[in-house]
């Protein structure tokens, strides 16, 4: 087992995982830019060292900075979190260089899986349903033009290299197809330095269930049941949950054995999550996995008694898989509490917290990193918290989640909280009855 691990990220996720890590008997290092001076993970880790001024270019971006860090601390691995450098193939093959642990992918599953295109050659071989599209990556205008008449309007241009909802475009007829093949291929190069793009058909309406998956280094491989992350605003999640409302026995058997196929075939090795468009007829189809651990695994954890970050550390360290095929107990549902204003089309939130008081009690779970008085930097994600609740049944957990929204107060900036109370007591979330394109309609 590790002796030392270094945090290679920030906020709730760096304060989870140096958690966990204490309670392995596991020292922590926290590093961290100028502005989180004064964050819960510096305070609370064992040693912390600073990588660089605000911006994430110069410091969480820095991999030279971060493999400092890790040198001068005698560090024998990383953890990335998720997001900033934690699918960065490099960072995985740096470390490696290094003799540090990275408690991530592989090198060559970040690049096989990142890469979309691949990603879905790959799960083809392997025999997992994927969405219809362009063999491949397009050649150049043409070639888009020709694959959707073969593919059937509504097609979507997609990034290969892409990832929190940047580098999309649905096309719903061929004179918007030049149009949209520029505006995805400059958007593409701008965010990701990548403007090679694939095509598949657009799944219209379609709920987006992800498979929670772990495998080890000895090619064992199981799955922990789903997650529904339907309600999101422009491809960013809003609000998960687990069991999805729309999941029947027979198909997370199906989607279960569908991930597991997936995991199976790039020899994956840790945690992570297959994900899948699922239409109205409970047909799904593969989109893509994430080698990294999620935003929402707190909610697979609270229904499953599981904690998925130890189980991270266990298989980097070469441990085999603890866990089976799991079944919910519980009904968990996770909010986004973020710094935006939805007065305002949710614009960011920046400032100085005046007054943080969270709500308690049993069944409820908070994963934050901030306090009264603590500064929402304009530099970062404005995610301020993620509000966990668990209960025997959705209909409590959604009362329990109303009663905890209620007596969740944050003053100096404005927050989703607002919004999140209006969903809660919308009839469609309540019945279940929803899909990913649940915010076009939704009024706030």
């Amino acid at each position: 087992m590790f002796k030392k691990i270094l945090i290679a990220n920030r906020g709730e996720i760096a304060l989870r995982i140096i958690r966990t890590c204490k309670e392995m008997g596991i020292k922590t290092v926290a590093v961290y830019s100028t502005a989180d001076k004064d964050s819960l993970p510096v305070r609370f880790a064992d040693e912390a060292v600073c990588i660089g001024p605000a911006e994430s270019a110069k410091s969480y971006l820095s991999i030279a900075n971060i493999i400092a860090a890790a040198e001068i601390t005698n560090a024998d691995a990383i953890h990335p979190g998720y997001g900033f450098l934690s699918e960065n193939e490099k960072f995985s093959k740096v470390c490696d260089e290094h003799d540090i642990k990275f408690i991530g992918a592989t090198p060559e599953q970040i690049s096989g899986m990142g890469d979309k295109a691949n990603a879905k050659s790959t799960m083809l071989k392997a025999g997992v349903p994927c969405i219809p599209g362009s063999k491949g990556l397009l050649k150049d205008l043409d070639d888009a033009i020709k694959t959707a008449v073969t593919v059937k309007y509504p097609v979507i241009l997609k990034a290969t290299a892409g990832g929190g909802g940047k580098g999309m475009r649905v096309v719903w007829k061929e004179e918007e197809m030049e149009a949209a093949w520029d505006a995805t291929r400059a958007e593409s190069a701008g965010a990701f330095g990548n403007n090679a793009l694939y095509m598949e058909k657009f799944i219209e309406q379609p709920r987006h269930i992800e498979i929670q998956i772990a495998g080890d280094q000895f090619g064992n491989a199981c799955h922990l049941s789903e997650r529904d992350c339907s309600i999101q605003r422009r491809h960013q999640k809003l609000v998960e949950e687990t069991p999805s409302p729309f999941m029947t026995e027979k198909l997370r058997k199906k989607m279960g054995a569908a991930a597991i196929k997936a995991t199976k075939a790039v020899n994956y090795e840790g945690v992570g999550t297959v994900e899948f468009l699922v239409d109205k007829n409970r047909d799904f189809y593969f989109m893509e996995m994430n080698t990294r651990i999620q935003v929402e695994h707190t909610i697979t954890e609270e229904v499953i008694d599981y904690d998925l970050i130890k189980e991270q550390i266990k298989l980097a360290a070469g441990e085999k898989i603890t866990g089976g095929n799991l079944i919910p107990k519980m009904h968990a549902i996770q909010c986004r509490i973020n710094a935006e204003d939805p007065d305002a089309n949710f614009r960011p939130s920046p400032g100085k917290i005046e007054i943080y008081h969270a709500p308690g009690g049993h069944g409820i779970r908070i994963d934050t990193h901030v306090y009264a008085g603590y500064e929402i930097s304009p530099y970062y994600d404005s995610m301020i918290a993620k509000l966990i609740v668990v209960a025997q049944t959705r209909e409590e957990a959604i009362l329990k989640m109303k009663r905890a929204l209620g007596e969740y107060i944050i003053e100096g900036v404005k927050t989703t909280i607002p919004f999140h109370q209006k969903l809660m007591e919308d009839p469609k979330f309540n019945s279940g009855d929803f899909n990913t394109s649940f915010m076009d309609t939704f009024e706030y």
